[in-house]
């Protein structure tokens, strides 16, 4: 049975056996229906179809059903044909493109197979005595207890303008240690006595250290960059640009070949408004890493150079060669080390 509420639009309900039309079959049934069942009244009034139009009726929805599964299994099976050419297409473009990938730092190895010969000859500069007269067993003795040292610590080769770790056992430390990071400024003393000064910028303060070389406090020395510099003697940094002291605490080491030549720096630096430490732009010191013309007006040059002695360039006895004397003493520390 159908019931019709003559105000709002035309609602069927199921009832026992009988099926749901759409709006648009149920349309067509009110087309066919004489106008005697559709009476005005306040009420729902039941009505009847004839059996033949049931049939019919029944028979488009089912029709209409039909033609709903197929083009939803259509739906279906074409969904699935895009998902399986998104995921081909996908993993062809992860084949075509792989990802990126960093490679990490290329380490330093060491081709143990090379010869003494083509590995880079370095003797440390506290083994060759001083040039005075001086008994030449104290420094063989000196020499021995050095190269023990060298036995227990790593003390790697280094020149002045090279960066450098140095960790140092301290008993007021936290950890018991102490390590410092620093740009060496300074080489001196020979045998036992040799030192070395390291300089940084820490919270806008210059901190400069000085380290003795064979201490039994020092418990590494790490080389973070091997190069030298124009000069022998960079203690003019004190005057210059904190920039050119600054080094990173946190630096890692830069690789270096063990048989390539150690570069240098060609680095000049610029220096602060006088008064300066000393009076780098006399000739007696020869500093060749500082941009004067860029602090010194060209009088002040030229009055510099009423200081120049020139003569002291060709007097031979202030020369020490000291060639065949690091022939003998490297030749003695390389036999005393390989033992």
């Amino acid at each position: 049975m159908w019931t019709v509420n003559h105000k709002w639009p035309v609602r069927l309900i199921m009832i026992h056996d009988t099926v749901t039309p759409s709006r648009g079959h149920l349309t067509a049934l009110q087309m066919r229906v004489k106008p005697r069942f559709y009476h005005v009244c306040p009420t729902q009034l039941p009505y009847t179809l004839p059996y033949g139009h049931r049939r019919s009726a029944m028979a488009a929805c089912v029709k209409g059903l039909d033609k709903f599964m197929f083009s939803l299994r259509l739906l279906r099976n074409h969904q699935l044909q895009n998902e399986r050419f998104l995921s081909t297409s996908l993993c062809r473009l992860n084949a075509e493109q792989p990802p990126k990938f960093t490679p990490p730092p290329k380490p330093v190895i060491i081709d143990k197979t090379q010869t003494e010969a083509s590995l880079r000859k370095f003797l440390s500069p506290e083994f060759i005595p001083p040039r005075q007269r001086a008994d030449p067993f104290k420094f063989f003795i000196e020499r021995k207890d050095m190269i023990r040292r060298r036995k227990v610590l790593n003390i790697p080769e280094f020149y002045v303008g090279s960066i450098l770790a140095v960790t140092m056992g301290d008993p007021n430390a936290s950890g018991k240690s102490n390590r410092f990071v620093g740009i060496c400024i300074q080489r001196g003393g020979k045998g036992l006595g040799a030192s070395f000064v390291l300089r940084n910028i820490i919270d806008n303060q210059g901190v400069e250290i000085c380290y003795e070389l064979y201490s039994p406090r020092i418990q590494q020395i790490e080389v973070l960059k091997l190069e030298k510099r124009l000069d022998d003697n960079l203690m003019y940094l004190r005057d210059a640009m904190s920039e050119y002291s600054t080094v990173d605490p946190n630096m890692k080491p830069v690789p270096l070949s063990p048989t390539g030549e150690v570069p240098v720096n060609q680095l000049r630096v610029r220096m602060r408004p006088k008064p300066w430490s000393k009076r780098w732009e006399r000739p007696k010191f020869n500093i060749k890493g500082i941009c004067f013309e860029l602090a010194l007006t060209p009088e002040q040059m030229e009055h510099a150079q009423k200081w120049e002695q020139p003569w002291n360039e060709y007097d031979m006895l202030k020369e020490y060669d000291t060639s065949t004397l690091e022939e003998k003493v490297l030749s003695e520390v390389q036999r005393e080390m390989s033992k």
